[in-house]
């Protein structure tokens, strides 16, 4: 793309394409170039490594879990941290798996295809059984700590109102047309990937914005996807229980972009961890940020709860933006959205009209309103930096004299060591009142009192501990005066939490309601 907003001529927005409509899941179109034999399609795939080939058998599917095994599928055996898939594969042959993938033979009577390692396999080989629907349809992979799915909701915003039809692929659901469906994971299992864009491409589909996180990344579910386009929002330190260090989970968050994977990529560049992707990038890239050394300057309006006004200026091009969003954080969001629309060869009207007219997604910044003389917000932020940055907008919004109140907890079963800079990102509000989240297996107290440790850090920081989620949001709506504002962090659009095994219904949304009335 260069360092101007230009259009790949390969990929503009053309009539033929923008034509199509939109449809029904099915209505129109085949699915690919579909191999049926086992044989054929390792051939598709590529290279695996060292395979050997033990018979030869049609596969109608894949599956890495024992218990989704259908008449006449594949099952992939994967080494997982608690489970070894090898150890089901009796099971699933005995529902119906016609072949099986592995890493060593097992003792079944069904053909197997011997791999060095069916955690790389799985993508490249879910992929050639659903014939490539990324060479079909363009797919916009969008990774970052924070802002993934605002700027998927923009930019399938964007393609819509360019008459064509999007797919979306992220974590509140994945759409297409008027089909929407519920996620269960921000990027799908490889085979559940494959055979969503499948359906997709048969449905008409002319461009998917795609979630991408850094697990699917390092657990190679979108390897076989091929990218048009790389879009990177920003990072801060996150899922260091899964990846280690904060290198090891930039560096999955850089795969997106490798050449064989990504032909071009757009790039935020307002912290240390993008400015490095740029620097090290090797397909044409374009960035922005607020910085002048950016290709696209972004620079920010002043906001208030009517929305965000964000101009973008580049190389012969400036153009104004007033998107409904709330907060300076979203600007980063508006244009990665726009950089990208134009990438597909979206029009500069129909890319601004795009992100004008496009609602807020679900439980990010969903203000409860019902008549009350304060503010009520809920928010998805679980980084210290959202967290942050929430309070800043906060304090922008509230009346003379008004506070910022905010009700926090951290999930269970992962992150702990970024709990204590959560503390300390939430004190930075008037008033906290700390709580749980979706505990899991953990103990709730002890994951509040990691919270509480960093938040006693800032001097003169106001905290109340209240370990039922419902209480503690009540007990902060009770002590909002008029011109406050009050944030319920970390759960957004989220309906289920996991408590000692169990799952429970939890709506933030729903309890806020109730907590005003």
């Amino acid at each position: 793309m260069g360092s101007t907003f230009a259009v790949s001529p390969a990929r503009a927005w053309c009539g033929e394409r923008g034509a199509r409509g939109g449809g029904e899941p099915g209505e129109r179109g085949e699915r690919g170039d579909r191999p049926h034999r086992l044989s054929e399609l390792l051939a598709l795939a590529g290279e695996l490594g060292p395979a050997e080939l033990h018979g030869d058998v049609v596969v109608a599917g894949i599956t890495h879990d024992s218990r989704r095994v259908r008449p006449g599928s594949a099952f992939i055996a994967i080494r997982g941290e608690r489970d070894d898939g090898h150890r089901h594969a009796a099971a699933a042959v005995r529902s119906g798996a016609s072949a099986v993938i592995v890493e060593r033979l097992v003792d079944v009577a069904v053909p197997q295809l011997v791999v060095g390692s069916t955690v790389v396999a799985i993508g490249p080989l879910s992929a050639a059984l659903s014939g490539y629907p990324s060479r079909a349809v363009p797919v916009v992979g969008v990774t970052g700590t924070d802002g993934k799915t605002t700027t998927c909701e923009l930019l399938r915003s964007c393609i819509e109102h360019a008459g064509g039809t999007a797919g979306q692929i992220g974590t509140i659901y994945n759409r297409f047309g008027r089909h929407v469906e519920p996620a269960t994971l921000t990027t799908p299992q490889a085979p559940d990937l494959q055979e969503l864009l499948d359906r997709m491409r048969r449905s008409g589909v002319e461009a998917v914005a795609m979630e991408v996180s850094s697990h699917a990344l390092d657990q190679h579910r979108v390897d076989g996807t091929e990218f048009e386009l790389g879009v990177f929002t920003n990072m801060s330190p996150e899922h260091l229980d899964y990846h280690g260090t904060v290198e090891h989970y930039w560096a999955s968050k850089a795969r997106l972009f490798e050449p064989e994977r990504c032909r071009r990529a757009v790039i935020g560049v307002d912290d240390e961890w993008g400015r490095r992707l740029a620097s090290q990038v090797r397909v044409p890239s374009l960035t922005f940020g607020r910085s002048a050394t950016a290709d696209v300057q972004v620079v920010v309006g002043a906001g208030d709860l009517s929305g965000l006004p964000v101009e973008l200026v580049g190389p012969g091009e400036r153009v104004r933006i007033h998107t409904r969003l709330v907060g300076a954080v979203n600007a980063g969001n508006v244009a990665a959205a726009y950089l990208a629309a134009r990438a597909l060869g979206i029009s500069q009207d129909d890319a601004v009209e795009g992100i004008e007219s496009c609602p807020l997604p679900a439980g990010r910044f969903e203000v409860i309103d019902l008549g009350q003389p304060y503010l009520v917000v809920v928010d998805y932020a679980h980084t210290p930096v959202a967290i942050t940055a929430l309070v800043e907008t906060g304090r922008q919004l509230a009346g003379p004299g008004g506070r910022v109140l905010m009700v926090a907890g951290a999930r269970g079963g992962r992150d702990r060591f970024k709990r204590p800079a959560v503390g300390r990102a939430v004190a930075g509000a008037d008033q906290v009142f700390l709580t749980t989240d979706s505990p899991g297996d953990e103990d709730p107290l002890a994951i509040i009192e990691q919270l509480r440790l960093g938040a006693m850090e800032v001097p003169g920081a106001s905290v109340e501990v209240e370990v039922d989620r419902v209480a503690a949001i009540e007990s902060a709506i009770s002590q909002a005066r008029p011109g406050d504002v009050v944030f319920i962090v970390g759960r957004g659009h989220e309906t289920v939490r996991h408590i000692a095994g169990r799952e429970e219904h939890l709506d933030d949304r729903e309890a806020a309601r109730r907590a005003v009335r």
